[in-house]
């Protein structure tokens, strides 16, 4: 797995997906938003992380028993202790709510082990308890049953599709209130920096519009003054 740099994870957390997404559309990458995943508390922080990622397959009643817990090579459980600080635990759990992804014990654990955060496109249980602990948290839709029940873990820090994107270990993870957005690795350095070039710009123009300057010639600067103005307010504002 690449290190991300402080720099760039920096720069990301200062940015919003919805920056992000038109840089990667920009790069014709279209489908790297994580569908259907939101913020289990509404006051998380932003996250940002290296994929540690975790896949699960429907389970097969005689192989996924209360039982297999016993094993320490679980791939669950391995997954909880073995995700790197910094980085981003994320299931693949085919987008299956029905049963949980991880309660708040494992979450909690995954914190107190400094990971940056967690997101599932299944659920989670102890929802609200997982809200109150302040770790970034993305899930579909909170769920009490047990993983167990209809979720088989089978593999640790392998290519997934979480949400219909596609995500490989090492891919810088961003997640804010609009949800969660993968960023392949070898972008991250390249996207932190236009995305943090393009939030003061966007910054400028929200100060213009709120000020009630008309958005033709401004969003996107096709007018000369508009690059003339935003020069002036980045020398102002120190940006």
């Amino acid at each position: 797995m690449s290190k991300l740099s402080e720099a760039t994870r920096n720069k990301l957390k200062s940015v919003s997906t919805a920056t992000v997404a038109t840089a990667l559309f920009k790069r014709g990458l279209r489908i790297q938003m994580v569908q259907d995943v939101h913020p289990v508390g509404a006051d998380q922080p932003t996250m940002v992380g290296e994929a540690f990622t975790l896949r699960y397959m429907p389970a097969r009643e005689d192989l996924n028993t209360i039982d297999v817990f016993k094993d320490r090579s679980h791939p669950q459980r391995k997954a909880v202790e073995d995700c790197p600080a910094g980085s981003v635990l994320v299931m693949d759990s085919r987008k299956d709510a029905r049963a949980a992804s991880a309660g708040a014990i494992l979450v909690t654990r995954l914190m107190k082990r400094g990971v940056a955060g967690v997101v599932t496109d299944g659920g989670f249980r102890d929802s609200a308890e997982i809200a109150r602990l302040g770790i970034p948290a993305y899930h579909h839709r909170p769920s009490a049953p047990t993983n167990l029940t209809l979720h088989q873990a089978i593999e640790i820090n392998v290519p997934i599709g979480c949400g219909d994107a596609p995500v490989f270990p090492g891919d810088v993870i961003l997640g804010d209130a609009d949800g969660v957005i993968v960023i392949p690795a070898h972008l991250a350095d390249e996207i932190a920096n236009e995305t943090f070039e393009m939030t003061a710009f966007e910054d400028f123009v929200t100060e213009e519009v709120g000020k009630g300057r008309g958005i033709f010639g401004l969003y996107p600067a096709t007018d000369p003054q508009t690059l003339s103005d935003f020069a002036e307010w980045r020398k102002k504002n120190g940006r």
